[in-house]
């Protein structure tokens, strides 16, 4: 029996603004994230013109997630209050487990042509891992291993691939996250545990998603139904959220498709939220904006 994942709900990534005055795109997040469990945010961050993203994200607290940043194009200088700098570039990730609390700047600049271009992920952390301590994984682009598997190349920034494993492990949510490439006329077909959300974001090109279920038919955010059903072509910025299922599929026609998959094991557990912190309780997020006010919201060095 085919167990392929139908798909659930379909999002347009919409226009936002953050930091001190970014201009980027927010594929999902806040009251969409119960859907995606155990991820809370994902922003699209690529852009032509300076003036979009050089204020950048100055200075500012997180504590109780993981922050996941993938880049394409520029470069992002960050630092900390425990004392790290550094620089991620094309095809580097940073994977910051905030923990307990750190405070911290991200900082664009585009390449020689004012290009910049990127994604970030925002993990829950579980309630026993709230308060661990902070700690980075800054993976360069020769770190991540690329596999070809059938007509799609894959980069494998976390989980396994036809036995080849990214370089991040040791998270609790068992997350994948890969950068698959398809070309035009392919088809993929990709395992995925059973009990993991799973979602695929489009970053060029155009592909198709899996069958339409007819007893269950998807909903859609930002995203036209009779345009999508016209031509059920899933395309830049698009975001599909997939149901229950043992494996996606993915086809392509007169064009590829590049889109990032990202899949992981659900906490079920209560979110309390407010901008960059997230705990469990109200109790606990009014405690952390109280340290954070009174300089002791650092807890480990």
């Amino acid at each position: 029996m085919d167990q392929s994942r139908a798909i659930r709900k379909v999002f347009k990534s919409r226009p936002t603004l953050e930091g001190a005055g970014v201009h980027l795109k927010r594929a999902f997040g806040f009251s969409q994230a119960p859907l995606f469990d155990p991820f809370l945010l994902l922003d699209d961050f690529r852009g032509d013109h300076p003036d979009d993203y050089l204020a950048g994200f100055p200075w500012h607290p997180h504590r109780g997630i993981e922050t996941i940043t993938y880049i394409l194009n520029g470069e992002v200088e960050h630092g900390d209050s425990l004392g790290n700098r550094g620089v991620i570039g094309v095809g580097d990730v940073q994977w910051m487990t905030a923990g307990s609390g750190i405070i911290h700047q991200e900082m664009p600049r585009g390449d020689a042509r004012g290009k910049m271009g990127g994604f970030q992920l925002w993990a829950n952390l579980p309630r026993i891992q709230k308060m661990t301590s902070p700690r980075y994984r800054e993976l360069k682009r020769e770190q991540i291993p690329v596999v070809h598997y059938g007509p799609a190349s894959i980069r494998i920034i976390s989980g396994e691939v036809k036995g080849t494993r990214g370089p991040v492990g040791e998270i609790f949510i068992d997350p994948e996250y890969l950068d698959i490439d398809l070309p035009p006329g392919s088809e993929l077909t990709h395992p995925t545990r059973p009990n993991h959300t799973v979602f695929a974001y489009v970053i060029d090109g155009s592909g198709v998603f899996a069958e339409t279920n007819p007893f269950h038919p998807p909903e859609y955010e930002g995203v036209n139904y009779f345009d999508m059903f016209a031509e059920p072509l899933a395309r830049n910025g698009t975001l599909i959220l997939f149901a229950p299922g043992e494996q996606i599929r993915v086809s392509t026609t007169d064009e590829g498709v590049r889109f990032l998959l990202v899949s992981g094991k659900p906490l079920g557990e209560p979110v309390a939220w407010a901008g960059p912190i997230v705990m469990n309780t109200q109790e606990e997020l009014d405690i952390a904006f109280s340290e954070y006010r009174a300089g002791t919201f650092i807890k480990h060095s």
